[in-house]
């Protein structure tokens, strides 16, 4: 068999385990692994390197509005080369409908936007307005396209679709084999700090840390399983940030929901005392939900090592430190008025890496499972994260023994700061592979604008989660079938 690229000498790692070997390429796919292959057109020496499934990143907000039509720094050929630079071979950014627009509408802009990306790419929906439309021929259309997730939100009063809404969202999405991601806090009790806080003069960067109660978060997180399990819907909740938001999924998934769960970088690596930075500082550490503290920070790594976590994402949110983004409301707006978010696309598995392999809080392995093969499973992309023939190789060869320290250089985003700037990395990618080419070699770009390509996305891989039903909807169902 004749190779385009044969990766030889390197420590092959997956989520099920490692081996030394090699890995040939043609046609822009894996074509063998074997102990020993010879031949290939370009030869790689990943000699003293771990050879890994590409990173996918499934949460970043990449050339999006916010519900306060603020846009982010990043469009998709910046967010996609800061994003290969960090070891992701491919993403999966949002295409936010806000109210009023229709899910065709969203869905063109989002491709004319998309055609930029130097790596792979597909879409979740955002929905904020749930009309008969949306429900009956927007999203049916949408999940037919490939685009098998979206997200809602329990927040903010211009997403915050009720629970009324959440239901109607579950019963369609699973009525199309489609994964409902949801952004878990309590609207009202975070609008009840708001305006005490506002009331007592409470308004600089450091009140958000408060503003947001871990109880916010674990309320909604618990009626979203709720509303979930009365469905009968499959469900993700994304960026948990407390111990006890991830301990509810943790029981709830022993107790059969059909339930994802993601934790992020930042949740791990700051505290609130970030936001009490001297001046507007702080203001680059807003992000929702808020950063907790150092305890909360242990139990999230305990969480991952169990397996409540299927993936670390970035929530890549990158708003500038200008009049652009966190400052659009003045030089000094009271909290609530600070853009919503923090950059993070590209140090998002670099510090997971280094904080969680090197350091021995997770394996190489669940370092493979946590940044691309799990993301790949749940998310219907059936050719991506896992290193077998017949895969897009997609692929990240790491050098373990690379130390830096990480500055807003390296991330070669559109952003004037990272939060995780000055922190010490040991392990870095060194060439980064979509498709079989070269998107990255040794810290030069080797991409060309727009050589991603759209991914279309099998329907949510329920497989092992079979789910429980609550005892009325399953009645429901059993008479309706009659």
């Amino acid at each position: 068999m004749s190779f385009d690229t044969v990766i030889h000498d390197g420590t092959i790692v997956t989520a099920s385990g490692s081996f030394e070997g090699d890995i040939g390429i043609s046609d822009s796919r894996i074509a063998a692994l074997a102990e020993r292959i010879e031949g290939g057109t370009r030869r790689i020496d990943a000699g003293g390197r771990l050879v890994m499934p590409g990173g996918i990143e499934a949460h970043a907000h990449i050339a999006q509005e916010s519900s306060a039509g603020i846009m982010t720094a990043d469009d998709y050929r910046s967010g996609s080369i800061s994003a290969a630079f960090g070891g992701n071979t491919s993403f999966v950014p949002f295409a936010a409908q806000h109210r009023g627009q229709s899910i065709e509408d969203v869905l063109a802009t989002y491709d004319a936007r998309s055609k930029s990306s130097v790596i792979d790419y597909s879409y979740h929906l955002i929905v904020s307005d749930p009309s008969d439309e949306v429900l009956t021929r927007g999203l049916p259309a949408a999940f037919a396209r490939g685009i098998t997730s979206l997200k809602v939100f329990m927040t903010y009063d211009l997403m915050n679709i009720g629970d009324a809404g959440m239901l109607s969202i579950l019963d369609v999405a699973r009525e199309n084999g489609a994964l409902t991601m949801v952004h878990a806090e309590n609207n009202d009790m975070v609008k009840w700090m708001n305006a005490r806080l506002a009331d007592r003069g409470m308004t600089a960067p450091k009140y958000h840390a408060i503003s947001r109660p871990e109880l916010a978060e674990e309320e909604a997180i618990n009626r979203a399983i709720s509303l979930a399990r009365l469905a009968d819907a499959p469900l993700f909740i994304v960026h948990v940030s407390t111990e006890g938001g991830a301990a509810l999924v943790q029981k709830a998934r022993l107790g059969g929901a059909k339930l994802f769960a993601e934790t992020c970088p930042q949740y791990l690596a700051l505290t609130r005392d970030d936001l009490d930075r001297p001046g507007m500082e702080g203001a680059k550490y807003i992000c929702s939900p808020p950063v907790r503290d150092h305890e909360t920070q242990e139990a999230l790594w305990r969480h991952i090592r169990a397996g409540t976590f299927d993936s670390v994402s970035s929530d890549h949110a990158p708003y500038r430190f200008d009049d652009t983004g966190k400052l659009v409301h003045g030089t000094e707006p009271p909290y609530p008025k600070i853009a919503n978010g923090m950059p993070g696309i590209s140090a998002r598995l670099p510090w997971l890496f280094s904080e969680g392999v090197i350091k021995g809080r997770i394996t190489p392995e669940q370092f493979a499972a946590l940044s691309s093969t799990n993301a790949a499973r749940i998310f219907g992309m059936s050719r991506k994260g896992r290193l077998a023939p017949g895969m897009d190789a997609d692929i990240a060869i790491w050098n373990p023994e690379t130390r830096r320290k990480m500055t807003l250089e390296d991330q070669h985003d559109n952003m004037d700061y990272t939060p995780f700037e000055g922190m010490d990395l040991t392990g870095a990618p060194e060439i980064v592979m979509t498709r079989g080419e070269v998107v990255v070699e040794h810290g030069k770009l080797r991409a060309t604008e727009g050589q991603g390509r759209f991914v279309a996305r099998d329907r949510v891989d329920l497989s092992g989660v079979p789910g429980i039903p609550v005892k009325e909807t399953a009645l429901m169902h059993a008479e309706a079938g009659r």
